[in-house]
């Protein structure tokens, strides 16, 4: 496919009922309705839906459809589709196609076999989704099937959340309440709506199919439960930002592509640091759109890759010793008329609007550090966070040098000066100078700001991003509340908000800390500050339920307490489940294969041992290699049978969190134990008879 400046410019978003296809295909007065309705301005009605299923009924034919669905996010983290087609059959036995506004607006697929924390009884199966009307909808073609998919929230019959985007959108619609009281306060009359914004970098592994079709851990797991590491692995540092293999760059032209029919703004994409790991980031969106489209992308990526020969890889940690998985979250706020709330200018000691928000979120990081860091919580990222290649569990917050040193002006009182960036000179003529930036960059920072915005780095590969920004809007808004009932009982406006700044300064600078974060010391240093190091999924889940979070994910009606202790269950659920497939998968490849493999091997070493000995020569080397080798079988075993007793344990232990906890106290120990001992062997037994991949075959054959 040509990819030039044409083609792709034809081609983004023309799979997309976007702003443009409506204003073209609509009347203009339902046209205008529902823009009033996207904005919040007046509900949409039925009237209105009426025309635009029909037109967007007519539109996807014409790209090829037959069928529509609801495409929604239940709390599995992954997507959910109901495909209906359009045929209405006639009298005379024939059909037509027909699409109408209470279709589009509600779909009804079964709530009872959705994960629901206790919400929903089996036997009580009606749910509901509702479109997300700020969401366009669009077309997606899966092998042959063409369907218009319609991007929505689901609920149950009784109206809880049992999705991911429904506490997203309740948490964009309080972020905008509060910080436009916030900027009335300070004195903007014309902005109407603020929107949290989003740009999640996605990074990933990528292997070739015949090495996971012969991983039983990555096929049901996502990760290697069994690998001794590489001779070479990343310590090089020759693949971050290396040349693209043809391979990997013909898989992502097709990604880029397809990502662009659907309206997704693929814009970067490169080598990471770890062989055959690689990242893709977009332009930026609003948050619920940036969930969807990283949803689709999550999708595409896995569904590309196979075509290409390869499986992609989105667990946060697929391989042992080299670089983990991440999600890098860049969230700021932007209002409807073209501000952005967290862009300093060029003298941001003097930006009040700037210093009061940007003091709102450091509060906000601070005083619910514990939610923030449960928003991030799943078992592949037990094994990332805290490594020394991702953010460790604790969460501070990076400034840089020029807002550190505003931030330590406004704690001693005000700030009235703004460090500048300046130029830099390389000392060669005909290289151009660069503008210097005010800040340098810390990517180990786990909250860090980067020019115009926060860059969460916490989230996990696998991960939707609709559950740490729905907890970063929710507690943002929580501040700016306070900080609104404040500015608005003031006389002196200014006044109030310099003091308000100053306070939160002197009250929170301890969450703020520009160093190398992976250093034992920063470990140390943070607990003498008080700040929470959260190690552990199981630990993290346990403080979500605290009275500070109960209360405001409610005061904002983002999620009720049942809906908050559902969720919460769900999550110990996940990671009791995720473990017991671990666990279990560990025991069928050890049983099956490892042992049986190094037994055969032991075997062929104990006839070359009598042969060597019957030739009357000294079989000292073999004897001590089978030696080593049925010491470390008798390891292996030993591991086996503990851990099948610890599974076994833990599975008759009732409750959600108890069974979590059982898990992560008493099989995850035993797994490392199984993996060290097997992992041994494979450095000693003959390749041939090895039945796994190695490390370096999956990471550098291409």
């Amino acid at each position: 496919m040509n990819s030039g400046s044409g083609s792709v410019s034809e081609m983004f978003g023309s799979n997309v009922f976007s702003d443009a296809v409506m204003r073209e295909r609509l009347p203009k007065d339902v046209y205008k309705a529902f823009k009033k309705a996207v904005q919040g301005h007046e509900p949409l009605s039925l009237a209105t839906a009426n025309v635009v299923a029909n037109a967007m009924k007519d539109w996807a034919i014409g790209k090829g459809a037959t069928h529509f669905c609801h495409w929604f996010q239940p709390m599995t983290g992954l997507t959910a589709e109901k495909h209906d087609a359009f045929i209405n059959p006639t009298p005379e036995g024939r059909v037509i196609m027909e699409f109408s506004g209470k279709e589009l607006i509600q779909g009804e697929p079964d709530a009872s076999s959705f994960p629901s924390g206790g919400l929903r009884a089996t036997f009580e199966a009606r749910g509901y989704t509702a479109w997300d009307i700020t969401s366009p909808a669009f077309v997606k073609e899966d092998g042959k099937n063409i369907a218009l998919f319609i991007p929505s929230a689901f609920c149950s019959y009784t109206g809880e959340a049992l999705d991911k985007k429904t506490p997203l959108l309740r948490s964009m619609d309080a972020l905008s309440r509060q910080a436009l009281r916030v900027l009335r306060a300070l004195g903007n009359t014309t902005s109407t709506r603020v929107t949290a914004t989003a740009g999640p970098e996605q990074e990933y592994f990528v292997i070739d199919e015949k090495f996971y079709a012969k991983r039983l851990d990555l096929m049901l797991a996502g990760r290697t439960l069994f690998g001794a590491p590489s001779p070479r692995g990343q310590e090089l540092e020759d693949h971050y930002f290396g040349s693209l293999h043809e391979r990997i760059a013909s898989f992502m032209n097709e990604v880029n592509t397809t990502l662009w029919k659907l309206g997704v703004s693929a814009k970067t994409q490169h080598n990471e640091v770890s062989p055959a790991q690689y990242e893709l980031a977009p332009i930026f969106s609003t948050v619920n759109v940036a969930t969807d489209h990283n949803q689709l992308t999550m999708e595409t990526l896995v569904k590309v890759a196979r075509r290409h020969g390869f499986v992609c890889l989105l667990h946060e940690k697929p391989f042992t010793g080299v670089n983990g998985s991440g999600k890098h979250n860049n969230w700021s706020m932007a209002t409807d008329d073209g501000i952005n709330l967290l862009d300093p200018g060029s003298t941001p000691h003097e930006n009040m609007q700037f210093l009061v928000v940007l003091c709102a979120i450091i509060r906000a990081v601070d005083k619910y550090a514990k939610l923030l860091r449960a928003s991030v919580a799943n078992p592949g990222n037990d094994h990332r966070l805290g490594a020394n290649e991702a953010p460790p569990a604790i969460v501070s917050v990076f400034l840089g040098d020029q807002l550190t040193d505003i931030f330590e002006q406004l704690a001693k009182g005000s700030a009235k000066s703004s460090k500048a960036g300046g130029e830099l000179m390389l000392g060669v003529l005909t290289l151009p100078q660069l503008p210097k930036d005010s800040t340098d960059r810390n990517r180990t920072s786990p909250f860090a700001f980067t020019g115009n915005k926060f860059e969460f780095r916490m989230v996990g590969s696998s991960q939707s991003i609709a559950g740490s920004n729905f907890v970063l809007n929710t507690i943002v808004a929580e501040i700016l509340r306070e900080i609104a009932d404040e500015l608005e009982k003031a006389k002196d406006v200014k006044a109030s908000a310099a003091k308000i700044c100053s306070r939160i300064a002197k009250e929170h600078g301890r969450v703020v800390y520009n160093g190398d974060n992976y250093v034992e010391e920063w470990v140390k240093e943070a607990a003498k500050r008080g700040l929470p190091n959260i190690r552990s999924t199981v630990e993290s889940l346990k403080t979500i339920m605290d009275k500070e979070n109960v209360e405001v994910l409610q005061k904002h009606r983002v999620l009720s307490r049942g809906e908050l202790h559902a969720r919460t269950d769900i999550l110990f659920e996940i990671y009791a489940k995720s473990i017991n497939i671990e666990a279990l998968t560990m025991l069928s490849m050890a049983r099956r294969q490892i042992v049986p493999a190094v037994a055969a091997f032991a075997g062929s070493l104990a006839e070359s041992v009598n042969e060597v000995d019957e030739a009357g020569v000294s079989a000292k080397s073999q004897k001590a290699l089978l030696k080593k080798t049925c010491d470390l079988l008798d390891q292996l075993n030993d591991g086996i049978e503990k851990l099948d007793k610890a599974v076994a344990k833990a599975k008759a232990v009732d409750g959600a969190e108890k069974k979590a906890d059982a898990y992560f106290k008493g099989v995850v120990p035993v797994m490392h134990e199984v993996r060290e001992a097997a992992d041994e062997l494979e450095k000693i037994v003959d390749a041939r008879c090895w039945p796994l991949p190695s490390y370096a075959e999956m990471l550098f054959v291409k």
